[in-house]
C-alpha cells in the first residue's frame, strides 16, 4: 500500500488531485507495475478503505 500511496503522490505532483479521485488512475503506469487494480485495492482492505485512504491522502496535500 505505501508503495500506491507514493505512486499517487507522484501522480498528483503531475497532474493534479482530479487523477486521484478517480480509480482508473490503477489502470495506468506506474500502477500496473505494482499490481492490478484488484490487487492494489485488495492490499488496502478492499475498496472502500482505497477511497478513504485516498481522502485522507487529499486532506493532508491540503492540511
Amino acid at each position: 500500500a505505501k508503495e500506491v500511496l507514493e505512486a499517487l503522490l507522484d501522480k498528483y505532483m503531475d497532474e493534479g488531485i482530479s487523477e486521484l479521485e478517480s480509480m482508473e488512475i490503477l489502470k495506468l503506469n506506474p500502477f500496473t507495475e505494482i499490481g492490478t487494480p484488484a490487487k492494489i485495492i485488495k492490499s488496502f482492505g478492499g475498496r472502500e478503505k482505497y477511497i478513504q485512504t485516498v481522502k485522507e491522502l487529499e486532506e493532508q496535500i491540503y492540511a
